[in-house]
């Protein structure tokens, strides 16, 4: 999710956003929006497009589009390169001391700071310490590196690139994000700027670790460049984010339990031990069938930074204005524009409804089985029914496992995200409704393994939807056009920008 933070009044911002669950829980219910039973944030929005959802749901979508959609895409010209320790410069036999990062954000934020720690460590000879997540303020999730991937793996794979260690040796246990959090320590860096260069770190950090053996750096997020490192550099946090950074068995688990319900559909009720062998009897009697996964980002948070109108009124209009006051003391840029601004510069994230539309448009209709990704909608179900009943087959976590399946997962929005990224890149099709950290992380995953991805193109959506006496076969035509080239073709980076969400042409290669 979308957490903003300002520079100036950010520790208070942050209090309050932790204390008014506390002092008024009645308005944040466990979807977060308001209670009902108390008063009233939203009215449950009527369809904003009902002509188009009139027409989709008389599913005028053609059979050509229908058996091009789950056509896989064709070879590229281009593969992810080798990435093997050979690539690279080798391991020292002696590092310059230990390196430790502290990484904020939501999992996929934190997956990023994690290539960029292996990264800065190749660049000082440094022994990596296995980075520190800290807790979310928004998700309050304290899920560790271990308790999230499988760190044996993590360090295998990396073992002739870096040195790597679990924990600090016994004269260095000092090093606590306690101990940085009490007073001011000459080995901690706290000044690292964003997106860094490697001269940098090789001037303030090398230091550090020459006179005290160890450097502590937080903030880390988002901390090394993107250009002008050397190519084995950049390899190598590919390294990490596509063979190293493997989710523990657990998750691997129950996401391969969901793959196979929803490519198995009528096995799915036969939750617990006796399931996968049920699967794998009915494997050899029929062709498994094909799914997509939509990701859809809609929380409360997003919402309001949006300044975008959403459908539900007055009150909904208020209570997400007292919201950005609250959280962000009003300064959001989007504020000084009209939502029909907002729309057509494709600055307002996609409804349920919305997203609906645009694949059903595409050629998905109700036979779809669709996976939905996501932690918690603003609105909850009533904000969702149109997407279900456009897609009643569409399941989630809860609908494919049953609560004993997710134990392990519960209320830890980390290893719930994880599960959702492990079935997002086993889906024959991955949508996010808008650009976010793991919409980020997933279209450059699915690149680098030329998987079918489908990036909604918000500005022309923004236009169409503002158009309220559009038919449905002139919205139709205009969003296949305008995303026949947007499912997955290689887009090469450009300067500035990120080789996590663009592979190519640092991490891959021609075929």
């Amino acid at each position: 999710m979308f957490y903003y933070q300002p520079r100036r009044g950010g520790a208070f911002a942050g209090l309050l956003l932790l204390l008014l669950p506390v002092f008024l829980p009645s308005l944040f219910s466990p979807l977060g929006h308001a209670s009902p039973s108390v008063f009233s944030e939203w009215n449950a929005p009527k369809p904003r497009h009902s002509r188009l959802l009139k027409s989709a749901l008389q599913g005028q979508s053609s059979n050509v589009e229908q058996s091009d959609l789950w056509t896989p895409l064709a070879n590229q010209g281009w593969k992810g390169c080798e990435l093997s320790a050979s690539t690279t410069a080798g391991l020292p036999q002696e590092t310059q001391g230990y390196i430790q990062v502290f990484l904020d954000g939501g999992l996929n934020q934190q997956r990023m700071g994690i290539c960029d720690a292996v990264a800065v460590a190749k660049i000082l000879n440094a022994t990596l310490v296995i980075p520190h997540l800290e807790v979310n303020p928004v998700w309050r999730d304290s899920s560790s590196f271990m308790d999230i991937f499988d760190v044996d793996h993590f360090i295998n794979v990396l073992k002739d690139d870096i040195s790597i260690v679990r924990e600090l040796p016994y004269d260095l246990s000092w090093s606590t994000r306690e101990y940085y959090a009490t007073a001011i320590r000459a080995t901690r860096i706290k000044t690292a700027p964003v997106h860094a260069s490697a001269k940098w770190y090789l001037e303030n950090v090398l230091p550090v670790l020459e006179s005290y053996g160890i450097a502590a750096i937080a903030p880390f997020s988002h901390r090394l460049a993107f250009d002008h490192l050397p190519m084995d550099v950049q390899r190598l946090r590919c390294k990490v984010n596509f063979q190293a950074l493997v989710f523990v068995p657990h998750v691997r688990a129950l996401g391969d339990a969901l793959v196979s319900r929803l490519r198995y559909p009528e096995k799915k009720k036969a939750f617990g031990t006796e399931y996968l062998q049920e699967v794998t009897d009915v494997k050899g009697e029929q062709e498994a069938g094909k799914f997509a996964v939509l990701h859809l980002r809609f929380d409360k948070d997003m919402a309001a930074h949006s300044a975008c109108d959403f459908g539900g009124g007055k009150a909904e209009k208020l209570a997400l204005a007292k919201y950005r006051q609250t959280i962000w003391q009003g300064r959001v840029l989007n504020s000084q524009f009209t939502d029909e601004e907002l729309r057509n510069q494709g600055r307002c994230p996609l409804t349920p409804e919305e997203i609906g539309l645009l694949l059903a448009a595409l050629g998905f209709d109700n036979t779809t089985r669709l996976y939905l990704a996501s932690h918690k909608v603003y609105g909850g179900a009533a904000r969702i029914s149109t997407l279900r009943e456009l897609f009643p087959l569409m399941e989630d976590k809860k609908s494919l496992a049953s609560s004993d399946e997710r134990a392990q997962i519960k209320g830890k929005a980390s290893l719930l995200a994880a599960v959702d990224y492990y079935v997002s890149m086993h889906s024959d099709i991955f949508i996010s409704a808008s650009p976010g950290n793991m919409h980020n992380a997933l279209v450059g995953h699915r690149t680098y393994e030329n998987l079918k991805t489908i990036r909604p193109n918000m500005a022309l959506l923004g236009q169409l939807f503002l158009n309220k006496s559009i038919g449905w076969s002139e919205f139709q035509q205009a969003v296949v056009e305008g995303h026949q080239n947007r499912q997955g073709q290689i887009r090469l980076r450009k300067y500035k920008q990120s080789l996590y969400t663009y592979p190519a042409p640092d991490c891959m290669c021609n075929a």
